[in-house]
């Protein structure tokens, strides 16, 4: 009888205690991520950074529930830029910066750019290519909750042969140009390249990220030649693959991009002279392709600036934004899988949305757009069981924007509401 009073006892105390407080979203149109028809009038149960229901009508909340009331805007999952570069934004000076700051510097600096991209709705970036060191930490410090900024995930230093895309000493004087090494990602040879992409593991990278061509940018006159032999791109595949990390290519020429697509990379990022033989291939092999439209974009506008390029780079920046734009035509017809990135960074932070009315501009209807950033990044960063829909269990990043984006995509850039596991960042009226 005794223990029966206490246990009753417990009971009654555990039952008269309130229930968790949940968070109620009253969606008035819901993008879900994974549906091609969005849905109205829709109520989102959020508990514990958790989306615990999705449900037709608006639900009331409970005493102690917080409801948010998105009923005038459109509601779709967080926002996912597959190619960032958080570490800097591009100015005309950027060639000779890295002679003036200090590793502190680039950090603090980042930080502004990650919290502009959070604010834009981008609530999980892959970060491709840094210092070595800047992204991890920042993925950290927001991890920690020191700062405010995306989901981070990184591939730390870019790997490049020597004299290649990513070669830090690229355009130096002889007395500052060394010969590089797998440390700071110069690979020569297939030993060179699997320690360079252990050491990428040993730094805390979570995928690798290599420069099979030359690239606009870098201060070398060829930006399409192929710079890995298949020896060395096989040897960073299987390498990446023994520690669980994927493979994103920096490619702009069709010889390199068709050696990194035999060899069993993940993703092309650019493509930009992609052939309809390397189409096939990736489609073959289930390649993803990040187009960084808007980067072509920018830099063939920056082109037009005398001065603003050195003369090694204005001719390859002025020719890459129309063969760009014709090539995302071709390959989205072709039926390449499209994974949504930028390459902010070259182009503003905070800005990356105009990516989606380059991709409609280029034949792809808004909603799948908006599923290349959504669903479909997603899969591609092997996380889809936790993000990238809106569905119960998964991790509660939501965003919302004013207006209809399957009627006008240029709304992508208005968000007025970001959520990212359950914690609010963005409301309505807030900048």
């Amino acid at each position: 009888m005794k223990y029966c009073i206490i246990l009753c006892s417990l009971v009654a105390s555990i039952m008269a205690q309130p229930a968790h407080a949940a968070t109620i979203i009253h969606a008035g149109r819901l993008i879900d991520g994974f549906t091609d028809t969005p849905h109205n009038d829709v109520s989102i149960v959020i508990d514990e950074g958790r989306i615990t229901d999705v449900a037709t009508g608006y639900r009331p909340g409970n005493e102690g529930d917080t409801v948010i009331d998105l009923k005038e805007f459109t509601v779709m999952p967080g926002l996912m830029d597959m190619h960032t570069h958080l570490i800097g934004q591009h100015h005309k000076d950027i060639y000779t910066e890295k002679f003036f700051m200090e590793e502190a510097d680039y950090a603090l600096r980042s930080t502004v750019y990650a919290r502009a991209t959070l604010m834009a709705g981008f609530t999980t970036v892959r970060e491709l290519g840094d210092n070595g060191v800047n992204s991890v930490a920042l993925r950290r410090a927001i991890d920690k909750g020191y700062i405010v900024g995306p989901r981070i995930y990184t591939s730390g230093k870019s790997l490049a042969t020597s004299g290649g895309h990513a070669d830090p000493t690229n355009g130096i004087r002889g007395d500052f140009r060394r010969d590089g090494d797998p440390l700071v990602g110069v690979v020569n040879g297939p030993d060179d390249a699997r320690k360079a992409v252990r050491l990428r593991y040993k730094e805390g990278a979570d995928l690798i990220k290599l420069t099979a061509t030359g690239g606009v940018l870098s201060l070398a006159a060829n930006g399409q030649n192929p710079q890995f032999t298949d020896e060395e791109l096989k040897a960073v595949v299987e390498t990446a693959k023994d520690y669980g990390m994927t493979v994103a290519v920096h490619a702009h020429g069709t010889e390199g991009m068709k050696r990194a697509v035999l060899a069993g990379v993940d993703s092309i990022e650019h493509g930009t002279f992609m052939t309809e033989e390397v189409m096939e291939l990736m489609k073959a092999r289930g390649t993803y392709w990040v187009p960084t439209n808007l980067a072509g974009e920018w830099v063939a506008e920056k082109a037009a600036e005398e001065g603003y390029f050195p003369d090694i780079v204005r001719p390859k920046a002025a020719a890459i934004g129309p063969v760009m734009r014709a090539t995302f035509r071709k390959g989205y017809a072709a039926g390449v899988k499209i994974a949504f990135g930028t390459d902010s960074g070259v182009s503003p932070h905070g800005e990356n949305a105009r990516e989606f009315e380059l991709m409609v501009a280029g034949g792809m209807p808004p909603m799948e757009a908006i599923q290349s950033a959504t669903k479909t990044a997603s899969e591609l960063l092997r996380i889809d069981d936790k993000l990238g829909t809106l569905e119960p269990k998964k991790i509660a990043d939501v965003v919302a924007v004013k207006g209809n984006p399957l009627e006008d995509i240029t709304v992508m850039s208005d968000v007025v509401f970001v959520m990212k596991e359950g914690v609010i960042y963005k409301q309505p009226g807030e900048k």
